[in-house]
């Protein structure tokens, strides 16, 4: 049985520690520093608490690193400096220059780094969540999670190419419900939202329940949105493209990142934030 750490267990990162423990492997996690939630987490997914983060890391054959993206780097540096020299994932939605200096860090340190991209919700089905590898021993990382709920794809093309997938995959489904959002409040700063709901029901008559929608789902979720969109504009800039649409996204969702806990967020706590002048009630 191999060992894997996995850092850390938020909402996504503990399902994914749960699927490595379905496919044979003992998951460990650092309670350090870490919220009662993440523990509550943690131990509904039977993963064992190793308590500090070089406990985790000290025996582990692969750490899986899931973390928000402004994070990402600083913890795989750390997870070098205590030594691990086995297989680093690195599951973080993040720019694929950030990849490649991952990976030469890693390899400076002795240890082998996989670039990984994870797209879908948590995951808690078949079908629902795909873990896309790239690097030289992807197919190994993919070894871990056979028979799960989440799926794995080894890409060609070394560290980078996963997280490059999954920034255009991102690019396009939070770019759009960004975009969705900030139009329902343009209509509704102008005051002409009834008209533009009644433009919808002709010829886009999904479009109203889809923004009420969107606007549940993503409040809770935009204080991580708004850096992943700061990657995904770093990552069409690095390729020569125009950046300023999904900075501009990122700034929609920092508007309401304060949502966060918030139970429940609809469609209104999130335009008033959107049309507040500092993004605050």
């Amino acid at each position: 049985m191999s060992r894997l750490a996995i850092l850390h267990p938020g909402q996504m990162g503990s399902s994914i520690g749960a699927c490595a423990r379905e496919a044979g492997a003992e998951v460990v996690w650092a309670s350090e520093d870490r919220s009662d939630a993440t523990r509550q987490r943690a131990d509904a997914d039977g993963l064992r608490d190793a308590g500090s983060l070089a406990a985790a890391v000290a025996g582990s054959d692969a750490v899986v690193s899931v973390c928000p993206p402004e994070f990402a780097s600083a913890l795989a540096e750390r997870v070098f400096g205590l030594g691990f020299r086995g297989l680093f994932v690195d599951a973080n939605a993040t720019r694929p220059a950030a990849a490649h200096a991952l990976a030469a860090a890693a390899s400076d340190a002795g240890a082998c780094f996989v670039d990984g991209g994870l797209i879908g919700p948590p995951a808690r089905r078949a079908g629902s969540t795909v873990l896309c590898l790239s690097g030289d021993r992807a197919a190994d990382a993919a070894s871990l999670f056979t028979g799960s709920p989440v799926a794995t794809i080894v890409l060609d093309g070394g560290p980078g190419a996963a997280s490059a997938l999954k920034m255009a995959f991102a690019a396009y489904t939070k770019g759009h419900s960004a975009l969705l959002l900030a139009v329902r409040a343009l209509a509704r700063g102008e005051g002409v939202e009834p008209e533009l709901l009644a433009q919808w029901e002709r010829t886009h008559p999904d479009l109203a329940a889809l923004s009420e929608g969107v606007a549940r789902a993503t409040a809770p979720k935009a204080w991580r949105f708004a850096p992943e969109m700061e990657e995904i504009a770093a990552t069409f800039d690095g390729v020569g493209l125009p950046d300023g649409f999904h900075r501009a996204a990122a700034e929609v969702y920092a508007r309401f990142a304060d949502l966060k806990d918030a139970d429940p967020a609809g469609l209104t706590d999130v335009l008033d934030r959107l049309l507040a002048a500092d993004g605050s009630k």
